[in-house]
């Protein structure tokens, strides 16, 4: 029946009606043999019949193939039926008046309309669960228990059954309602979360999808670290706003990923009073196009800016990111603008066009090997680019200037991280020296550390690696790092640079240090794979310029909370702001000659805790 021609599909369909007509004569008499009026039954079949395979061809119900039976095919059965059945019903009517007598009585016409449109769907629909069962019995099953038993849950299962592409049998609820304690769903026990260990050790199960929206981050997290250690898949339901028309799909049920694993509770913001400064203002970002500079973007379009000025030297990352404003947002007051602020006179080019209110400075070079073998283009963008900026936020009166740092500039063991500690002791002196000679532009530096999935993370590198089979590269067993989500750092970042009064150093809450080789296991699970089986870690030891904790504070400086629990304020040692421009523009002599070990060394003296490590720098501590 499943690979029947199209005139057999037409010829089932007629039988069924046929079928249909003869069931509403024996319904409407009660069975009664004796009461029926055969001369109906005669001349009416043929009519109903004939009209009924005109719609048929009309609206081509033979056309769907039967054991993918969807609601359009529902759809297109209803519209020939009801087509077919008020013709003939004009037809009867017309014969009445005519001949006065009918082809059809109504009421037969409406028995045979509601048998005709249910036995039709009905058979194809039973095909099709006829076919799945088929196919799918000859597939080997995987257990799947569905973390929740709301409606969600409910689609989930149903999104599982439907697609015949799967081979699931959800054998598992979890839920912690009392209402639902010792019942079933859909045929499905329900049980306490509470009982996930025993599930996880007694009933075979291969997946578990988390179909719960309510869940924490914490719970989350424990949830799939469960699971991983009994090596059992953890799949994640999107949240609902995010189905396609409404409606859950197969495809749409991913793999949790190590971010998901990683985030935390959503942050509150302020968003009164960050849309208090940032409305109808204009906002300049650098490094636009990379992944902090980017998702500030993003957020600083819902507080209605007057215009968004987005600078880059990257161009394909810039046309991309250009290409997502025009598709996705609303908002069309942005201006994309290739410039590298290391070029004084561009930049000045741009703050005399736009006047920027606020500016987000986030362009800078960030590989520490990298910025090891090139000292002089490190302290270039992360500092001269910087003073560059800064000089002229102050020159075109901009309300305040948050720069962008890393938890790299703490006790710097390397370039990179040393010229950002340069850049904000330039950035913060600054501040000092125009709050005492009364001038308004305020300097905010936000100071953080990885952030999930931006360029050059480890995560990208391990993704990458796991889908080439391995190894995964890491420098040591016991190098750690603190991670935060981009979304989450760029949100404090708005929030800093709206309580800033000018000055601060604002410090992150990162959380917990997380080793890096824990990172990588924690993603070999959650690919299904399994460590010194499917795929091996390499360490490769400590690269140029690496440390194997990072800091967000040193030894002598201390913290003051805000009215954020995630931010605090890092007091730290303050420079005087003429010795420090006098000794940036030291540097930019000795760039300029050329000479690297001036060049590092002056930037040791400058900043004391500087020490290399693992570098060939290590000689002029």
């Amino acid at each position: 029946m499943l690979n029947l021609p199209r005139w057999g599909i037409l010829l089932i369909d007629l039988s069924i009606c046929f079928f249909a007509l003869m069931l509403a004569n024996l319904l409407r008499f009660n069975f009664d043999l004796a009461a029926i009026e055969y001369k109906f039954f005669f001349w009416g079949a043929p009519v109903l019949l004939g009209l009924r395979l005109v719609a048929f061809f009309y609206f081509k119900t033979y056309a769907g193939i039967i054991f993918q039976t969807s609601i359009e095919d529902a759809q297109r059965i209803l519209g020939a039926i009801l087509t077919s059945t008020l013709a003939l019903a004009l037809f009867s009517l017309l014969s009445y008046s005519a001949f006065n007598a009918f082809i059809l009585p109504y009421s037969i016409l409406i028995i045979e309309f509601l048998i005709s449109i249910f036995l039709l769907t009905s058979y194809r629909a039973l095909v099709k669960v006829l076919y799945l069962e088929i196919t799918n019995s000859k597939k080997e099953k995987k257990q799947v228990a569905i973390y929740g038993a709301d409606s969600a849950a409910v689609l989930t299962k149903q999104t599982l059954d439907r697609d015949r592409g799967t081979n699931y049998q959800v054998v598992a609820f979890l839920d912690n309602s009392p209402d639902l304690q010792d019942k079933r769903l859909q045929g499905v026990p329900i049980f306490k979360t509470q009982q996930l260990s025993r599930l996880l050790l007694s009933a075979n199960l291969d997946v578990l999808i988390i179909s719960s929206l309510q869940l924490s981050a914490d719970e989350k997290q424990d949830i799939a670290e469960r699971c991983l250690q009994h090596n059992i898949k953890v799949l994640h339901v999107p949240p609902m706003e995010k189905w396609i028309n409404g409606e859950l799909s197969f495809r749409q049920i991913r793999e949790l990923r190590i971010e998901d694993l990683l985030q935390r509770a959503p942050i509150q913001l302020d968003s009164q009073k960050i849309e208090a400064q940032l409305r109808d203002k204009t906002i300049l970002i650098t490094g636009a196009a990379g992944s902090i500079g980017s998702e500030i973007a993003r957020q600083v379009i819902r507080f209605q800016p007057k215009a968004l000025i987005l600078v880059d030297q990257a161009e394909t990352p810039l046309h991309n990111l250009e290409l997502e404003f025009k598709t996705i947002y609303q908002f069309q007051n942005y201006k994309i603008i290739i410039g590298d602020v290391r070029n004084e006179s561009r930049m000045e080019q741009i703050f005399d066009q736009f006047h920027p209110d606020f500016v987000y400075h986030a362009a800078a070079y960030k590989h520490v090997p990298m910025m090891e073998s090139h000292p002089g283009e490190a302290i270039r963008t992360n500092l001269f680019g910087t003073k560059i900026l800064a000089d002229l936020a102050v020159k075109y009166h901009c309300q305040k200037f948050v720069f962008v740092s890393t938890d790299k500039a703490v006790n710097p063991t390397n370039i990179m991280g040393a010229t950002k500690r340069l850049a904000e002791i330039y950035v913060q002196s600054l501040d000092r020296h125009l709050q005492k000679n009364n001038f308004k532009t305020q300097f905010i530096t936000t100071r953080f550390g990885n952030v999930l999935g931006s360029n050059g993370s480890v995560i990208p590198l391990f993704k990458k690696q796991i889908a080439q089979g391995g190894p995964l590269t890491v420098t040591h067993p016991d190098m750690s790092r603190f991670f935060m989500t981009i979304p989450e750092a760029c949100q404090l970042v708005l929030e800093a640079g709206m309580m800033g009064k000018g000055g601060e150093i604002f410090v992150f809450d990162m959380g917990q240090s997380i080793k890096i080789v824990d990172l990588a296991r924690r993603m070999i699970k959650l690919s299904g794979l399994e460590e010194g089986k499917d795929i091996s870690i390499v360490f490769t030891g400590l690269r140029p310029g690496e440390k194997l904790y990072e800091e967000l504070l040193n030894a002598k400086e201390t913290s003051i909370v805000t009215h954020h629990p995630k931010i605090l304020i890092a007091k730290v040692r303050e420079y005087d702001f003429l010795a420090i421009k006098k000794s940036t523009l030291q540097l930019v002599l000795l760039l300029e000659d050329g000479n690297i070990e001036e060049l590092v060394k002056t930037l040791k003296q400058l900043i004391p805790e500087y020490k290399s490590n693992n570098s060939i720098f290590e000689s002029l501590d």
